[in-house]
């Protein structure tokens, strides 16, 4: 069986087996925390210093090679320094996004490669549209909530997950704390990958959506 295919006939196999791959290519037991950087966003892990490892995302079981332009395909592992504590940190240098339609397997196997291999707190980013209009272009903005519109889940079957807390405010707060200018808003996720005619930006400002953008889970 494939890498790929092994994605879609058993994608927690297929996590488990990229965890394991980074464990023994990184040396490193278990990573604590998970960056993936969306468009835009390759060149801020400069500022995490040099990484201890480097490999393409392909290399790795169930990793697709990019196709969006701004993602490297890479994947890095870092030791970082937090609170007098020595961490380690995994990054995602892009994702697979809904909208090249490739089901929602590929685009949710970083975030489970990550928890399997330890990850505790999952940091994502992303490149998106303002729909609050005191927003201005190029403006930071912390997601709190999301709306979803994508009509899809990467869970099935009777899985209940309480969403309350699923952008952590306690995070959301030690960031703040390094700059409290950042704003906080509601995230729309919208599958794409057409662009929201006026009217659905009129809709998604009306229930309350402050961005919108295409880059799920």
């Amino acid at each position: 069986m494939t890498s790929s295919e092994l994605l879609y006939s058993d994608p927690m196999a297929a996590a488990n087996a990229a965890a394991q791959e980074i464990i023994e290519r990184t040396g490193v037991s278990a990573h604590n925390v998970a960056l993936i950087m969306g468009s835009g966003w390759v060149s801020a892990v400069d500022a995490l210093g040099s990484p201890s490892f480097e490999c393409n995302a392909e290399e790795l079981t169930g990793f697709l090679p990019p196709t969006v332009e701004g993602h490297s395909g890479k994947v890095r592992s870092y030791e970082i320094e937090a609170g007098g504590k020595k961490l380690r940190a995994l990054v995602f240098l892009g994702r697979t996004h809904l909208y090249e339609g490739k089901g929602v397997e590929p685009v949710v196997h970083s975030v489970r490669t990550a928890v399997k291999a330890g990850c505790t707190i999952i940091i994502l980013t992303n490149a998106c549209g303002g729909i609050n209009t005191k927003y201005r272009v190029g403006q930071p903005v912390l997601i709190r909530d999301h709306i979803s519109l994508t009509a899809v889940s990467p869970l099935s079957g009777a899985v209940f997950v309480d969403l309350t807390d699923l952008y952590s405010k306690r995070i959301r707060e030690i960031v703040k704390r390094e700059d409290a200018t950042l704003d906080e808003g509601v995230y729309v996720h919208w599958r794409g990958p057409t662009y929201e005619t006026p009217a659905e930006i009129h809709m998604m400002r009306t229930m309350g959506g402050d961005l919108v953008g295409m880059s799920n889970w």
